[in-house]
């Protein structure tokens, strides 16, 4: 009898990556993928970066090469509470904050210390693909609260909070991947308002804040909950600097109440022991020398550059087969098929299509928990130059 290893019964709730399997059919010669979710490495600073590594090993090498604090590498501690603090979050302190191995580890540590099997978690429909493989894994049963031009609608939300008492609300404000929405400033209000009345933990994840385009957005939930008595402790943060300086050092950062942060560093304690020490000090150093304004400036420039390219391409190319709403940061452009002149309606059945073409972008479909809106889609614009923009929606629209 052959030999079948005994899976936890917690992977039946998940499958793979519907993008991992699109990436497999990405090695066709001369593609030009939006499809990809990550920053442009060419806009790494990468002499910033080496400068910030000889500082580390010359000024701290035993520390920076040795074991460390489940809760984080304390100088890096202190220049992400500064970083917040210059962008408009006073009052957070080192010890209000843990470090952890990019902010898709705070999403697993969230689900170790707060999920148990059939709890419900309200979610934005669409969301980070990530988030519902991780909740589901720990038996979460998510709840899809819309989301439109201006982020998630508060008004469907607040119903939703009413009728299923969730563990918690997730919630990306800022750019949201995919949809890269951009919640108002009076929902946002409306968000801290409802944790308090609803006496319900909101879940913050910010790692595409810090990439506008033009005017700042508005401050974030943790930002503005010193408005609102009583939401700072029922508000919990997830920062990350993947998006912004490098994704290979794995960096991110939670904040949220004492008691959370203590379960999530008992459990990291348990992953992973730390976050790479070794990285840590050198985005301490990174951000001690100063360098970070700077290189925010020039890849915000790069970035709103490609989108403006890209939503412009894409009106002129598609027309009224397609709608977005032009998005004023982040890494994403956030469509829907109209079918429009009996053209393709379906996000799936395109992406086939467009592969075939030499273009690849991602299906909306799988980005949502529930009620998935199958002629969506999501373009990345980041990685790709502005004469590839042009030619790949050129592709699409022949897909089209």
């Amino acid at each position: 009898m052959p030999f079948q290893i005994p899976f936890a019964d917690r992977l039946n709730n998940v499958e793979t990556s519907a993008i991992r399997e699109l990436f497999k059919l990405l090695g066709k010669p001369g593609i030009i993928s939006f499809a990809g979710g990550f920053p442009d490495s060419a806009l790494f600073d990468v002499d910033g970066i080496r400068a910030a590594v000889n500082a580390a090993l010359t000024e701290e090498p035993g520390a920076t090469l040795q074991y460390g604090a489940t809760e984080g590498y304390q100088p890096l501690r202190e220049q992400l509470a500064a970083f917040m603090a210059s962008k408009g979050t006073p009052g957070v302190a080192a010890s209000d904050l843990i470090v952890t191995t990019g902010s898709q580890q705070a999403l697993d540590l969230l689900g170790k210390t707060l999920i148990s099997p059939g709890d419900k978690v309200i979610v934005e429909g669409p969301t980070f693909l990530a988030t519902i493989q991780c909740f589901r894994l720990y038996g979460a049963q998510l709840i899809s609260a819309p989301v439109d031009g201006h982020g998630v609608d508060t008004v469907r939300l607040e119903q939703l909070i009413a009728e299923h008492r969730p563990k918690f609300v997730y919630l990306i404000p800022t750019f949201g991947n995919p949809s890269g929405a951009l919640l108002s400033l009076e929902r946002r209000r409306q968000v801290l308002e409802m944790a308090v009345q609803h006496n319900t933990l909101i879940v913050e994840d910010d790692p595409y804040g810090d990439l506008y385009f033009g005017e700042a957005p508005p401050p974030s939930l943790l930002a503005l909950s010193s408005q609102v008595p009583g939401s700072r402790e029922r508000l919990v943060h997830c920062g990350s600097l993947s998006k912004v300086l490098s994704p290979g050092l794995r960096l991110g950062w939670m904040l949220g109440p004492a008691e959370l942060l203590a379960k999530a560093t008992m459990c990291k304690q348990f992953s992973d022991a730390h976050t790479s020490t070794f990285a840590q000090a050198t985005a301490a150093q990174y951000l001690k020398a100063g360098r970070m304004p700077d290189t925010l400036a020039k890849v915000r420039a790069v970035y709103a550059e490609r989108a403006m390219a890209m939503g412009n391409a894409l009106r002129r190319e598609l027309g009224d087969a397609i709608e977005f709403v032009q998005p004023q940061g982040g890494l994403f452009v956030w469509a829907r098929l109209t079918g429009a002149g009996g053209k393709v309606a379906d996000g799936g059945a395109l992406a086939k299509r467009a592969i075939e073409q030499g273009v690849a972008f991602v299906p909306g479909a799988p980005f949502f928990a529930s009620n998935p809106d199958h002629a969506t889609l999501r373009l990345s614009f980041a990685t790709v130059g502005l004469e590839k923009i042009e030619e790949g929606v050129q592709r699409l629209a022949a897909a089209v």
